[in-house]
């Protein structure tokens, strides 16, 4: 692993020109661009969607079409439904709980850019773990960004933009979202 990928994956400035790093977002992208040609039910669904994440349980699904940047840095648990059009932007780790639903058009975002813009303007960025806790569902158009965690039981709302963490047990909506209500 090159030391820019083991930068990447430990929240620190890294280069994504690195060629490591280029090459995983590549092989990604072919596999991206293969299972969305595809439905769920398709004979070969299940070994490009297991090449694509791996260790992904066999009762969790993933429905295409499908995004992401790498693909093995998202760990799915058990029972987890991941509805069309999600995006994972997974530079830093996306972790999902069991028996999550992700509805559609659901966007993770891990990577973060300089603030300054001269730093913009080279090939780096920081990505920051994104975390969601078990039973908890995220209604569809959800944005998750970087470093935030998502805690068990939640209902995130249609439309939130998640910038800080969710403690377990909430109802969260809103842009930026807040939590609403205890469950």
């Amino acid at each position: 692993m090159s030391i820019e990928f083991q930068k990447m994956r430990s929240e620190t400035l890294y280069s994504f020109a690195d060629e490591e790093v280029a090459e995983s977002c590549r092989r990604a992208k072919m596999l991206c661009k293969k299972l969305n040609q595809m439905t769920i039910y398709d004979d070969d669904y299940r070994s490009v969607i297991e090449q694509l994440i791996p260790n992904l349980p066999k009762d969790s699904t993933v429905s295409p079409p499908f995004f992401c940047d790498h693909g093995h840095g998202i760990t799915l648990g058990k029972n987890v439904f991941v509805n069309h059009n999600c995006v994972m932007l997974d530079g830093g780790e996306i972790i999902v709980g069991n028996n999550v639903l992700i509805g559609p058009s659901c966007q993770f975002y891990t990577a973060e850019h300089p603030m300054d813009f001269v730093q913009r303007r080279l090939p780096q960025e920081t990505c920051r773990k994104i975390t969601i806790g078990d039973d908890t569902w995220l209604c569809g158009s959800v944005v998750v960004c970087p470093g935030v965690s998502i805690g068990k039981r939640c209902i995130i709302a249609a439309g939130a933009v998640v910038t800080k963490d969710i403690p377990d047990d909430c109802l969260a909506a809103g842009v930026p979202a807040v939590v609403k209500k205890r469950l």
